[in-house]
């Protein structure tokens, strides 16, 4: 399943918590799991899923579930601002995921999901060269995460769960051809949350 995949299934357990608080389960044994729970990134079908504490520690070391399943990291660290031209993306708000076979993708939402590029990766390995935290991120779990609309400056490496959370609050307030009013301030809210969990 692609990014889509898992934007959706965010969105329904968004919309599963509000219809019924605390029904969500953990995907591999179902027991109940609280709103902040970890989660899990599904190599085969790239998707996040759900799990509970106890399954998340069968996950904890490298290689566990033959690298099927990888924890999704907790850590979000702000960077200064970091030179994302040279990457050739066009857009202000996206995130680059590097990727285990060395290849870096850019993912941007839309009304109607996520768009997504292939980055070039020797442009992304010279600008880890520049910003040294960028080489320490986590293959297919962490992203470095830009937003430069409305003038702002926001670098962050977060978890890549944080990503498909963001692209869910522009697809839900989206309206008409430019996103509405209600868009931008949301996605401002957005930011400020990582700032208060970071």
């Amino acid at each position: 399943m692609t990014t889509d995949g898992a934007l959706a299934r965010l969105i329904r357990s968004s919309a599963d918590r509000t219809a019924t608080a605390g029904a969500e389960t953990c995907d591999l044994c179902a027991a109940p799991v609280p709103d902040e729970h970890a989660h899990l990134y599904d190599t085969g079908h790239e998707e996040v899923r759900c799990v509970c504490g106890p399954c998340s520690v069968l996950f904890a070391e490298t290689g566990a579930g033959d690298g099927h399943y990888r924890l999704v990291p907790r850590r979000r660290i702000r960077l200064p601002e970091v030179d994302t031209a040279a990457l050739g993306v066009p857009v202000g708000l996206v995130f680059f995921v590097p990727r285990a076979d060395g290849t870096v993708t850019a993912e941007g939402p839309s009304p109607a999901g996520a768009m997504r590029w292939e980055v070039d990766a020797a442009a992304w390995r010279r600008l880890a060269g520049t910003c040294p935290p960028l080489a320490t991120m986590e293959p297919e779990v962490e992203a470095l995460l830009v937003n430069t609309v409305h003038g702002l400056d926001h670098h962050w490496i977060v978890p890549v769960d944080d990503c498909y959370r963001m692209i869910a609050v522009v697809r839900r307030e989206w309206r008409g051809l430019s996103g509405g009013g209600r868009v931008w301030p949301a996605v401002e809210r957005f930011f400020e949350d990582l700032t208060e969990r970071s």
